[in-house]
This record gives structure tokens, sequence and C-alpha cells, in this order.
């Protein structure tokens, strides 16, 4: 479970040859002609964006390695047993976040999108989540039903206590995502 997903490794593979692409183009633009500044730009922005990419595999792989190791340690403290490996199993690939595929192309630029278009793009957006969100919840609900009392109140203690890490604890306080708690278009 703590093996690298094909696609992260595609996606680093793909960002590194697009880099070395990239430093070969703007190699060859510095020895030739100096005619062809957009070249030379766009190969700096492919550069930039594999990077990013790279960076992206690498936060994932990273990612997907605490998940690992936080669902091996939950499984063994529910004690899960032989009957109930179906139901855990088939938890951990319903709440197995969704690898997103790379960006194609450049990303989109909302200040060329009218105000009803945006609205429109944050509320399709929106239903995605949600449905995600659903998603999650069943799959919980369902895995929950499948342990017994102990395991339950295991399971509840831990579901809490991720709460409290998420910052649920206490919805006064602010958090750490780049300012303070939003609250209908504001910051408080």
């Amino acid at each position: 479970m703590t093996s690298i997903p094909k696609r992260a490794l595609m996606a680093a593979a793909l960002a590194a040859a697009f880099a070395g692409l990239s430093a070969t183009a703007i190699a060859q633009n510095t020895t030739a002609a100096p005619t062809a500044p957009a070249a030379t730009q766009q190969a700096q922005e492919g550069a930039k964006e594999g990077q990013h990419d790279a960076k992206r595999a690498e936060r994932m792989a990273q990612m997907q390695k605490r998940m690992a190791d936080r669902q091996a340690a939950l499984k063994a403290e529910l004690k899960i047993t032989a009957e109930q490996e179906p139901a855990w199993n088939a938890f951990v690939a319903r709440t197995a976040p969704e690898a997103r595929p790379a960006r194609q192309g450049p990303r989109e630029d909302w200040s060329k999108l009218t105000t009803p278009q945006r609205l429109d793009k944050m509320a399709a957006m929106k239903t995605e989540r949600d449905a995600r969100m659903t998603q999650r919840h069943d799959a919980i609900k369902s895995f929950y039903a499948a342990l017994n009392a102990e395991q339950q109140k295991v399971f509840d203690t831990k579901q809490m206590q991720g709460f409290q890490r998420a910052g649920m604890k206490d919805h006064g306080k602010k958090h750490h995502h780049g300012g303070g708690h939003h609250r209908m278009g504001g910051t408080v």
C-alpha cells in the first residue's frame, strides 16, 4: 500500500523529460539568433510547469505515504477481524482521495470570465465537492456499521481527534490556511 501510484510516477517522469526538453530549447535559443523571444518565454513557462508537476507528484507521494501510515495505525487500533477485512478494504478504497490528472495546458484565467460565468464555475465545483463528500460519508457509515460496539468507540475517538486537528473543534479560531476564518465572502 505504500507504493507510489503509476500516475504520480508518470507525472514525475513526464515533468523531468519536459524540463530537460525545455532546458535544451532554452540553450538552443541562446546560441541561435536572438529573434525568438516568444519561444524562449514559452520554453521558460514550460520548464516552470514541469517543475510544478514534479513537485506536485512528490507532494502526492508523501501524502499517500502519510495516509497509508495512518490507515495502518487505525486498522491495528480497531483490531479488524478476518470477517471485517472486506468492509475495511471497501472503506479504504472508497475514501481514498481521487488522483487528479495533470493539468493540460495553462491554467484558466478567471479574470477573463464574466461574473455570471465565474459563479457558474464555482457552483459546478461545489457540486463536485458535495458529491465526493456524500460518497465519503456513505463509505464511512457503511464501514462503521460493520464494526462492533468497542470498535465503534475507538473509531469515534479517532474521528473526533481528526476533526479537532482539522480545526473543527472551535469555529471561532483563525485557521492557518492563509488568514482568517472566511464567512460569506469576507474575513473575520
